[in-house]
């Protein structure tokens, strides 16, 4: 049992700090051909240098990172359409899931997407970017549940690695906007106007690409 409690903690931080990097990949805090020193990101996120290793391996799997022999691993190179091909991914699992949802969601459910606008509302105004980060996945996570395409949902949940949520949460313009769009989202539900949904949901996503490729040049990444 201890032994099993070890590997599932060791499996949680690897993907902790794997999050960790992704995130400083996406916002351009880590650039394309910037060295991560396995020491020192362990020390960094106060961990052992295992769970680091195996977040490298994860990110190499996912051409994030590239191992260059005897020099250590490097940021791969993005581009702008790699940005817009991630955000594409996710709008078309998140049509299709929405779309159903629309026919299947239960009052209850709205109730409670409701209730996460409201904790999100707390968030933006109290400027906590965990709170925002919070109410903000669990919002999709109920939407995306309420469809009952547990596949589709995984799939979506696992493209989401690849939203940068901190830097969302950090925006308060972005925070003001999102409060307005779940909640328009909700009253769409409720009225079961599924075109509206899914037109409302292409929207966050195309949204989320114009933030993230803007912050990308502004930092002059593709220059």
């Amino acid at each position: 049992m201890k032994t099993a409690a070890r590997t599932r903690r060791r499996e949680q931080l690897s993907d902790e700090v794997a999050a960790h990097l992704r995130i400083g990949i996406l916002t351009g805090a880590l650039r394309p051909g910037t060295f991560i020193r396995l020491d020192e990101t362990a020390t960094e996120l106060g961990v052992s240098n295992t769970p680091v290793r195996e977040a490298l391996r994860t990110l190499r799997g996912e051409g994030m990172v590239h191992l260059e022999p005897h020099r250590g691993h490097v940021v791969a190179p993005f581009t702008r359409a790699d940005v817009e091909d991630v955000f594409w991914l996710q709008s078309v699992i998140a049509d299709r899931l929405v779309r159903t949802a629309t026919r299947r969601i239960t009052d209850a459910e709205l109730d409670e997407l409701d209730g996460l606008v409201d904790l999100l509302s707390t968030g933006v105004e109290t400027r906590d970017a965990d709170l925002v980060i919070e109410a903000e996945f669990a919002f999709f996570r109920t939407l995306n549940r309420s469809a009952g395409r547990m596949k589709l949902a995984w799939f979506l949940l696992h493209a989401s690695r690849y939203l940068p949520s901190t830097m969302y949460a950090d925006d308060a313009e972005w925070g003001a906007q999102a409060i307005l769009k779940n909640r328009a989202l909700v009253a769409a539900l409720r009225s079961r106007d599924e075109t509206a949904v899914a037109h409302l949901t292409a929207d966050q996503y195309a949204d989320g690409a114009r933030r993230l490729t803007a912050r990308l040049d502004e930092l002059g990444l593709w220059r």
